[in-house]
């Protein structure tokens, strides 16, 4: 899939997560929006998956740390085709495979279900670990929220990560700036990012989240880095895509009216008719 394909890929994804959001009544839309080109080049590009065979052993594994902003993850898999496009409309709802945050029982093609922040990112150590120990080829991948790295449980993580050499383990930070009560800055920085997981070992890269080309070259770095797990510390937008939400710390968890779904909508089909 060439750059301009994933990015019309990363439009139609925004679309399913303002949908999902919008038909749940709730959800966590800002930073699942600032996810699109993440969710969208590991989905179609970086990892080896098949929605005809979600449980291949030798599959690459992702996990969603940051469990919360799954919308993003349910819409990526619906354009990959583990589901039809429709089903996005019952997140959240009684009874469907969508749920507020993963769960594995219900959908294929999920790794682990995540939500306690924190807990996502010691799952992934253990895949790769697990690979490791088996003899297996598969990589394992890890999207987190910045605000996420204020949970002590990630640097634990980290720490072992670092101390097994798991370089088969590559770490993803939604660097959007905003966390649900304000500003990393305002809340408790867990900056400088990079520095801090130099410290426990990881290969530090930095990208900008929202280009395909800097995603490519940061993928492909970290997946040629020997001895060392790593980390991608891509910079992002909150609610990126949609014009009301772009750095509004409020659309952190709550879904749009019918108005607002249909401004968003609206903005999200004009960038389509650019791309």
């Amino acid at each position: 899939m060439d750059a301009q394909a994933l990015k019309k890929t990363a439009n139609e994804v925004r679309k399913g997560i303002v949908t999902a959001c919008f038909y749940a009544k709730a959800g966590h839309p800002g930073g699942a929006l600032s996810s699109a080109e993440i969710y969208t080049y590991l989905y179609m590009v970086e990892m080896n998956v098949n929605p005809a065979r979600p449980d291949d052993p030798d599959r690459d594994r992702f996990v969603l740390s940051k469990g919360h902003s799954c919308p993003g993850l349910y819409a990526v898999m619906a354009e990959k085709g583990y589901f039809d496009k429709e089903e996005l409309k019952t997140f959240r709802h009684l009874g469907s495979r969508l749920q507020g945050h993963p769960c594995m029982r219900y959908l294929p093609g999920l790794d682990m279900s995540t939500g306690s922040l924190g807990q996502g990112v010691s799952t992934a150590v253990g895949m790769a670990l697990s690979a490791r120990i088996q003899h297996r080829d598969y990589r394992t991948y890890t999207l987190l929220g910045d605000g996420e790295l204020e949970e002590g449980q990630v640097w634990e993580a980290a720490m072992f990560a670092g101390a097994k050499k798991l370089d088969n383990l590559c770490l993803i930070i939604d660097n959007n700036n905003l966390q649900i009560d304000g500003s990393l800055e305002e809340v408790n920085s867990p900056y400088p990012i990079g520095e801090k997981f130099a410290a426990f070992g990881f290969h530090v890269i930095h990208a900008d989240g929202h280009d395909f080309e800097a995603l490519a070259a940061a993928f492909k770095e970290a997946k040629e880095t020997k001895g060392k797990p790593s980390v991608i510390v891509c910079k992002t937008l909150k609610g990126k895509g949609v014009s009301f939400m772009e750095n509004v710390v409020s659309w952190h968890g709550k879904a749009p009216d019918e108005e607002q779904y249909k401004i968003a909508m609206a903005d999200l089909e004009r960038i389509g008719e650019t791309l």
